[in-house]
């Protein structure tokens, strides 16, 4: 007999409590109606259900043990081009800063740039506080280890903290500058699809015995078809798409609590015209599960990550009505180039491959080959106004 999956019993629980109903039409034609919750909701629950949520539980989830790698785990290449950069900020303030990093996992990148910001500088733990915002335990422990194994004594210990403990704290009414690394698209989504040239949102129907499957429903926010007119996204009949409702929420909050302060944000995206090209019929939604790709999100309830890829087009509009200047926006091969990271390529013999200088190349070359992922990543840094 197979375990029952408590995260699926309560999603079904939640189905089945739901006010909302939605429909299918099966393989001979036949219209069936069936309760249901959106996408959005089922995905919020896979993800961050308090107990069972994926980004909640469980083991670590990123790296080699894990279900997939962030652009960090390519050498500390990154960490040291942004090391430059909190350094250049802090300097342009003349204050000490908050170095926070937003969902920082396993805490590797925050640990990289503050070795590396040792390294360029002496009184930087006197100049910068890292702190790591992350909900999982696990990650919460492998962080603390990440700093001892990358810094050893050159910084203190980072203060690591929830979310909740986040947005409740002063960190983020003094300077500081936040570090958002593959974070908007871990955000659950709305889906919509357009169906005999209308607009449906996708809802989850089912239960934990028969298993989830989709169904059209109404859209559940006002805001929706306003924001696709606004971004000029014009869905094809039976195109879908995903609308991140969650990441304008989170820039509206985080804009409305900072006062002095920088965002980076670092993910794989899209302007609207790539975001809902003619390619992309079924959205950008993938699920990752030890390191394997599906498009299969009523799987491994709690077990797998979902994500899509970032609208930027829509996350720049979002930003500037919630009080951010667009400082920057590149391909992360462009920020990386423009950030000096041909500088750090450095001359050796090639008789130990192993050595740090010949790791610190190839990982520089893996990061600017066109077909890597500094292409379809990109960089976007907002400024407090």
């Amino acid at each position: 007999m197979m375990k029952e999956n408590p995260l699926a019993v309560s999603i079904a629980e939640a189905i089945a409590e739901s006010r909302y109903s939605g429909w299918h039409i099966d393989n001979e034609g036949r219209r069936h109606e069936a309760r249901c919750i959106s996408f959005y909701d089922y995905m919020n629950a896979c993800l961050y259900d308090r107990t069972y949520g994926y980004y909640r539980s469980g083991p670590v989830r990123v790296g080699k043990e894990g279900d997939f790698y962030t652009s960090s785990g390519i050498g500390r290449v990154l960490a040291e081009i942004l090391a430059g950069c909190a350094k250049a900020y802090g300097e342009a303030i003349g204050e000490p800063l908050k170095l926070i990093e937003w969902g920082a996992g396993t805490g590797r990148l925050s640990a990289q740039i503050a070795a590396a910001g040792g390294k360029r500088s002496s009184d930087w733990p006197e100049r910068f506080q890292s702190i790591l915002i992350e909900d999982h335990p696990a990650h919460g422990r492998a962080a603390r280890e990440a700093f001892v194994d990358n810094c050893g004594q050159l910084v203190a210990e980072p203060l690591i903290a929830s979310s909740d403990d986040a947005w409740h704290s002063s960190w983020l009414k003094q300077p500081a500058l936040v570090l958002a690394n593959e974070l908007l698209d871990a955000f659950p989504v709305h889906r919509i699809q357009r169906t005999d040239g209308e607009l449906y949102e996708l809802g989850v129907a089912g239960d934990e015995v028969h298993g989830f499957h989709e169904v059209y429903m109404p859209i559940t926010d006002s805001r929706i078809s306003g924001w696709l007119a606004r971004d000029g996204i014009h869905l094809r009949e039976g195109q879908r798409t995903e609308v991140h409702a969650d990441a304008a929420a989170f820039l509206k909050r985080l804009g409305g609590v900072m006062t002095t302060g920088r965002l980076v944000l670092i993910d794989y995206g899209h302007e609207a015209a790539e975001y809902t090209a003619e390619h992309r019929m079924n959205g950008t939604l993938m699920c990752y599960w030890r390191h394997l790709a599906s498009d299969s999100p009523y799987i491994r309830i709690g077990e797998q990550d979902i994500t899509s890829h970032v609208p930027f087009t829509f996350i720049r509009r979002e930003a500037e009505e919630s009080g951010w200047q667009v400082t920057s926006y590149s391909t992360q091969k462009q920020f990386l180039i423009d950030h000096g990271v041909l500088e750090l390529l450095q001359n050796h013999t090639g008789a130990d491959p192993f050595s740090e200088s010949a790791r610190m190349n190839r990982a520089i070359r893996q990061l600017l080959l066109s077909d890597q992922m500094s292409e379809s990543f990109k960089v976007m840094i907002l400024d407090k106004i």
